[in-house]
């Protein structure tokens, strides 16, 4: 059974939001909030955090008013034209596609937090020793790192592709 085009962008889109929702209730659920739990040993950790703000806590410090429109209005409405750009431009490749309903769907995860709650539940945490070192993160954050990466990677390969040409 071969699924349609708008299919897969919804089933890819809800699956990211879902596997993010599920976390993110396992996390409250079962981890005390600003615990810090090795998963394996101190490289990873778990984490329950809530972050106000966005990426890095960043925003979080901003008035009400503009918490609200840079942290909910303009980041619908982004979404809101990024899945109308999926479903309406059939050119896109399928790394694209992916890459786009992974940011989509991520990023409509983190929105749903900060309606429903008011901010975001972040829970991982990755220091490698000073060689790497991440802030805490989800797996919303993940989709949408994920998604970015891959049209990066869709972008390289169509530049190295037209170059051929």
């Amino acid at each position: 059974m071969k699924l349609s085009r708008n299919t897969l962008i919804v089933l890819l889109i809800v699956i990211n939001i879902a596997l993010d929702q599920i976390t993110k209730v396992l996390t409250r659920l079962y981890v005390v909030p600003g615990s810090e739990t090795p998963i394996i040993g101190d490289f990873f950790t778990l984490h329950n955090v809530e972050n106000a703000g966005a990426f890095l806590g960043m925003g979080s410090d901003l008035n009400p008013t503009l918490r609200l429109i840079f942290l909910l209005i303009l980041p619908i409405l982004v979404l809101g034209y990024v899945t109308y750009h999926i479903i309406t431009n059939k050119e896109l490749d399928r790394m694209s596609l992916i890459g786009f309903c992974c940011i989509v769907g991520g990023g409509i995860a983190n929105v749903y937090d900060r309606i429903v709650y008011g901010s975001v539940t972040d829970f991982f945490h990755i220091d490698l020793g000073g060689v790497f070192r991440t802030g805490i993160f989800n797996l919303a954050d993940m989709s949408v790192m994920l998604g970015l990466g891959l049209l990066l990677f869709a972008g390289f390969k169509k530049g190295k592709e037209t170059k051929k040409a």
